[in-house]
Protein backbone atom coordinates (compact mmCIF):
# COMPACT_ATOMS: atom_id res chain seq x y z
CA UNK A 1 0.00 0.00 0.00
CA UNK A 2 1.40 3.36 -1.11
CA UNK A 3 1.07 6.06 1.56
CA UNK A 4 3.42 8.80 0.29
CA UNK A 5 3.31 10.63 -3.01
CA UNK A 6 6.47 10.57 -5.10
CA UNK A 7 8.21 13.79 -6.06
CA UNK A 8 6.78 13.55 -9.59
CA UNK A 9 3.27 13.00 -8.15
CA UNK A 10 3.64 16.12 -5.98
CA UNK A 11 4.92 18.12 -8.94
CA UNK A 12 2.03 17.00 -11.13
CA UNK A 13 -0.46 17.76 -8.32
CA UNK A 14 0.98 21.28 -7.96
CA UNK A 15 0.79 21.85 -11.72
CA UNK A 16 -2.83 20.68 -11.78
CA UNK A 17 -3.69 23.00 -8.87
CA UNK A 18 -1.96 25.85 -10.71
CA UNK A 19 -3.98 25.19 -13.86
CA UNK A 20 -7.17 25.07 -11.80
CA UNK A 21 -6.31 28.40 -10.20
CA UNK A 22 -5.51 29.89 -13.62
CA UNK A 23 -8.79 28.63 -15.11
CA UNK A 24 -10.88 29.89 -12.19
CA UNK A 25 -9.15 33.27 -12.05
CA UNK A 26 -9.27 34.19 -15.73
CA UNK A 27 -12.60 32.46 -16.33
CA UNK A 28 -14.49 34.16 -13.52
CA UNK A 29 -12.75 37.51 -14.02
CA UNK A 30 -13.54 37.61 -17.73
CA UNK A 31 -17.10 36.46 -17.09
CA UNK A 32 -17.95 38.90 -14.31
CA UNK A 33 -15.78 41.91 -15.20
CA UNK A 34 -16.31 41.90 -18.97
CA UNK A 35 -18.76 39.36 -20.38
CA UNK A 36 -21.82 39.79 -18.17
CA UNK A 37 -21.64 43.59 -18.30
CA UNK A 38 -21.70 43.43 -22.10
CA UNK A 39 -24.54 40.90 -22.02
CA UNK A 40 -26.61 43.07 -19.67
CA UNK A 41 -26.15 46.10 -21.93
CA UNK A 42 -26.45 44.14 -25.18
CA UNK A 43 -29.34 46.12 -26.75
CA UNK A 44 -27.65 49.45 -26.05
CA UNK A 45 -24.14 48.30 -27.05
CA UNK A 46 -25.25 46.53 -30.24
CA UNK A 47 -25.84 49.90 -31.88
CA UNK A 48 -22.38 51.32 -31.19
CA UNK A 49 -20.02 48.42 -30.41
CA UNK A 50 -16.66 48.50 -32.19
CA UNK A 51 -16.61 46.65 -35.52
CA UNK A 52 -12.96 45.70 -36.08
CA UNK A 53 -13.77 42.85 -38.49
CA UNK A 54 -16.23 44.79 -40.66
CA UNK A 55 -19.15 42.47 -39.87
CA UNK A 56 -21.32 45.02 -38.07
CA UNK A 57 -21.65 46.14 -34.48
CA UNK A 58 -24.31 43.56 -33.62
CA UNK A 59 -22.26 40.64 -34.96
CA UNK A 60 -19.04 41.87 -33.37
CA UNK A 61 -20.76 42.23 -30.01
CA UNK A 62 -22.35 38.79 -30.37
CA UNK A 63 -18.93 37.21 -30.98
CA UNK A 64 -17.33 39.09 -28.08
CA UNK A 65 -20.15 38.21 -25.66
CA UNK A 66 -20.11 34.57 -26.77
CA UNK A 67 -16.40 34.33 -26.07
CA UNK A 68 -16.45 36.32 -22.85
CA UNK A 69 -19.53 34.61 -21.37
CA UNK A 70 -19.92 31.12 -22.83
CA UNK A 71 -16.26 30.31 -23.39
CA UNK A 72 -15.39 31.67 -19.93
CA UNK A 73 -17.93 29.34 -18.33
CA UNK A 74 -16.38 26.43 -20.23
CA UNK A 75 -12.91 27.54 -19.07
CA UNK A 76 -14.03 27.62 -15.42
CA UNK A 77 -15.33 24.06 -15.62
CA UNK A 78 -12.43 22.86 -17.77
CA UNK A 79 -14.77 21.67 -20.52
CA UNK A 80 -13.44 21.70 -24.10
CA UNK A 81 -10.75 23.95 -22.69
CA UNK A 82 -8.34 23.95 -25.63
CA UNK A 83 -11.12 24.60 -28.14
CA UNK A 84 -12.76 27.46 -26.24
CA UNK A 85 -9.37 29.06 -25.60
CA UNK A 86 -9.10 29.86 -29.31
CA UNK A 87 -11.97 32.39 -29.58
CA UNK A 88 -10.83 33.97 -26.32
CA UNK A 89 -7.27 34.33 -27.62
CA UNK A 90 -8.61 35.83 -30.85
CA UNK A 91 -10.79 38.27 -28.88
CA UNK A 92 -7.79 39.36 -26.81
CA UNK A 93 -5.62 39.81 -29.92
CA UNK A 94 -8.31 42.06 -31.42
CA UNK A 95 -8.60 43.98 -28.14
CA UNK A 96 -4.82 44.42 -27.87
CA UNK A 97 -3.93 45.32 -31.44
CA UNK A 98 -7.12 46.88 -32.83
CA UNK A 99 -9.48 48.17 -30.14
CA UNK A 100 -6.66 49.50 -27.93
CA UNK A 101 -4.07 49.70 -30.70
CA UNK A 102 -3.22 53.37 -30.25
CA UNK A 103 -3.84 53.44 -26.49
CA UNK A 104 -1.02 53.43 -23.94
CA UNK A 105 0.25 50.05 -22.83
CA UNK A 106 -1.62 50.31 -19.53
CA UNK A 107 -4.88 50.13 -21.52
CA UNK A 108 -3.69 47.04 -23.42
CA UNK A 109 -2.34 45.26 -20.37
CA UNK A 110 -5.53 43.35 -19.49
CA UNK A 111 -5.89 41.94 -23.01
CA UNK A 112 -2.27 40.79 -22.92
CA UNK A 113 -2.64 39.13 -19.51
CA UNK A 114 -5.92 37.41 -20.37
CA UNK A 115 -4.59 36.35 -23.78
CA UNK A 116 -1.46 34.89 -22.18
CA UNK A 117 -3.55 32.87 -19.74
CA UNK A 118 -5.70 31.50 -22.55
CA UNK A 119 -2.60 30.67 -24.60
CA UNK A 120 -1.18 28.76 -21.62
CA UNK A 121 -4.40 26.74 -21.38
CA UNK A 122 -4.32 26.08 -25.12
CA UNK A 123 -0.80 24.67 -24.78
CA UNK A 124 -1.18 22.79 -21.48
CA UNK A 125 -4.81 21.78 -21.40
CA UNK A 126 -6.99 22.19 -18.32
CA UNK A 127 -5.22 19.87 -15.88
CA UNK A 128 -6.50 16.99 -13.78
CA UNK A 129 -9.18 18.99 -11.95
CA UNK A 130 -11.43 19.56 -14.96
CA UNK A 131 -14.39 18.09 -16.78
CA UNK A 132 -12.09 17.33 -19.72
CA UNK A 133 -9.97 15.08 -17.48
CA UNK A 134 -13.09 13.47 -16.01
CA UNK A 135 -14.44 12.76 -19.50
CA UNK A 136 -11.16 11.25 -20.64
CA UNK A 137 -11.04 8.98 -17.60
CA UNK A 138 -14.56 7.82 -18.45
CA UNK A 139 -13.98 7.68 -22.23
CA UNK A 140 -10.25 7.17 -22.90
CA UNK A 141 -10.63 7.69 -26.66
CA UNK A 142 -11.37 11.39 -25.96
CA UNK A 143 -7.89 11.93 -24.55
CA UNK A 144 -6.39 12.66 -27.98
CA UNK A 145 -9.05 15.31 -28.56
CA UNK A 146 -9.42 16.97 -25.16
CA UNK A 147 -6.07 16.67 -23.44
Amino acid sequence: MKTWMSFSDITRYRMDLGLLLLRLTIGFTMLFAHGLSKLERFPELSQRFADPLGIGSFSSLTLAVSAEVLASIFIVFGLLTRFVSIPLIFTMIIAFFVIHGVDPFSSKEKALLFGSGYAILLLTGPGHFSLDALLTRRFPALERILL
